[in-house]
């Protein structure tokens, strides 16, 4: 019985655990925030080049397709 008692106070002290519950919630909230500007960022990106694609389509239209 004693023994089963020193093992919960152990247990109880134990936070290690924790940490790495921490760290996984850590690792998560950058995953996140990086998926969120790769998104972002490729939405910008795909309109520059679609505003590119636009203008160089008019570009050789009015230059008379030589």
């Amino acid at each position: 019985m004693e023994y089963l008692m020193n093992r919960l106070r152990s247990l109880k002290r134990d936070t290690s655990g924790q940490d790495l519950l921490e760290y996984a919630l850590l690792v998560a909230l950058i995953a996140l925030v990086a998926y969120g500007a790769v998104q972002l960022t490729g939405t910008n990106v795909n309109a520059i080049f679609s505003n590119i694609a636009g203008k160089l389509g008019t570009a050789g239209t009015a230059g008379g397709g030589a």
